[in-house]
C-alpha cells in the first residue's frame, strides 16, 4: 500500500514529465451538468454514507453542524482528451470515495453532517504548460457545478445550522471561489464556523471580511497550510507558495515550531491514527514536516512533497480543532 501510495504521488506531482492529450478548449463541450435533486450527483451526505466512511466512524447520527466538502483533483488519467470529469465516470467516482472521503472528509465526520457533490473537475493537465492557459475557464465549469450544489444544499438540507467547507487542492481553490460569493461580507457569514482550505495559495488580502484565524478557537474565517518535507522546497516555490497563507495545523497559533508530543495523530492507510507522529517548522508559504513516524516510514524518504497528506498529516488535529470551533461558535450564537 506504501509503494502504491508513493507510485501515486509521482504520477500526480511530476510536472510537465506527462504527455497529456486534450482536444482544443474552443471545441470542447463538456458533460452534463449535474443534476443535485439526484442522490447520484453526491458523493456523500448525511443518509447515505458510503460503507468506506463508516468503517471509520460508524453509523452516523444527525448533527447540528453541516460540513460542505469538496474533494481534491483526482481527474489524472493522461490519455484522456477531456478538460473536465464526467461524474459518471466510474473509476473516478470510486477514488473519490476510497481516497479523498475515506482519508480527508472523515476527519470532519464527528463534527458534522457531511455533504460532498461530484462535480466536473478539472484536469489535472489544467496545472502544467501549456494546457495551464485554459485553467481558468476550465475551473469555471468545475465552479459552475460546486455554487449550483451549494445553493441546491442551502435550499434543501442546511435550515438554518452552522457551516464548516472543508476541501483540498483544487477543492480549496473553488472552496475560496464560494465563500467570496456567498459568505464574504454577506449575511451567511454568520453562519460560517470555519473554513479549512489546505492546499493552495490564499494572500491575506484574498477576502473582504473573512479572516486568516491565529487562535484555536476563532471562527468565521479560514486556515490553510501546504505541506512539504522538511528543508524542501517546490520548484514553483515563488509562484505557488510563497506569500501564501500559512497556518500551524497542530496548534493552529502563530507558533512556528511543534514537536512530537503536540500531534494529535496521522490517519494512516492502515486505518489507524498514529499520535506524536510528525513535528513542523513553518516557513513563508510552507509547513515543513518531519518524516513521519509510521510503519515502513523508510519508503517515503526520497518523497519530499507531502501535498496529498496535506490532511492525512493532520486527521486527528483537524478533528478535535473543529469541534473546539463548533463550541467556539453555540456559545456565541446559541
Amino acid at each position: 500500500m506504501v509503494k502504491k501510495i508513493i507510485i501515486i504521488f509521482i504520477i500526480v506531482l511530476s510536472g510537465c514529465k506527462p504527455m497529456y492529450r486534450a482536444v482544443p478548449f474552443d471545441e470542447y463541450v463538456p458533460s452534463k451538468s449535474p443534476n443535485y435533486s439526484n442522490p447520484d450527483s453526491w458523493a456523500v451526505k448525511p443518509n447515505m454514507y458510503p460503507e468506506s466512511l463508516k468503517k471509520i466512524i460508524g453509523v452516523s447520527k444527525g448533527k447540528n453542524c453541516d460540513v460542505f466538502f469538496i474533494y481534491p483533483t483526482l481527474f489524472l488519467d493522461r490519455k484522456n482528451f477531456n478538460w473536465n470529469a464526467d461524474i459518471n465516470d466510474k473509476s473516478l467516482r470510486d477514488d473519490i470515495i476510497n481516497r479523498s472521503v475515506k482519508y480527508q472528509a472523515s476527519a470532519f465526520a464527528k463534527v458534522g453532517n457531511i455533504y460532498a457533490p461530484f462535480y466536473r473537475q478539472s484536469h489535472y493537465k489544467v496545472y502544467v504548460s501549456p494546457f495551464s492557459k485554459y485553467e481558468e475557464k476550465s475551473r469555471a465549469i468545475a465552479y459552475s457545478d460546486i455554487k449550483k450544489a451549494f445553493k441546491y444544499y442551502l435550499e434543501n438540507y442546511n435550515n438554518g445550522k452552522p457551516i464548516i467547507i472543508a476541501a483540498h487542492s483544487q477543492g480549496s481553490i473553488l472552496s475560496a471561489m464560494l465563500l467570496k460569493e456567498f459568505f464574504d461580507n454577506k449575511p451567511l457569514q454568520t453562519k460560517l464556523v470555519i473554513a479549512y482550505l489546505p492546499g493552495t495559495k490564499i494572500l491575506d488580502s484574498y477576502f473582504k471580511k473573512i479572516k486568516k484565524l491565529q487562535k484555536n478557537d476563532e471562527i468565521g474565517g479560514y486556515v490553510s497550510w501546504n505541506t512539504y518535507r522538511r528543508g524542501s522546497y517546490p520548484k514553483k516555490y515563488e509562484e505557488w507558495f510563497k506569500g501564501a497563507t500559512t497556518t500551524n495545523p497542530i496548534t493552529w497559533d502563530n507558533k512556528i515550531k511543534t514537536d512530537y508530543e503536540d500531534h494529535k495523530g496521522l490517519f494512516y492507510t492502515d486505518g489507524k491514527v498514529y499520535p506524536n507522529s510528525v513535528k513542523i517548522i513553518l516557513k513563508d508559504g510552507l509547513v515543513w514536516s518531519s518524516l513521519p513516524r509510521i510503519p515502513k516510514r523508510l519508503f517515503l524518504i526520497i518523497k519530499k512533497d507531502y501535498h496529498v497528506a496535506d490532511i492525512n498529516l493532520f486527521w486527528k488535529d483537524i478533528e478535535i480543532n473543529a469541534i473546539r470551533r463548533l463550541k467556539s461558535w453555540e456559545k456565541i450564537n446559541l
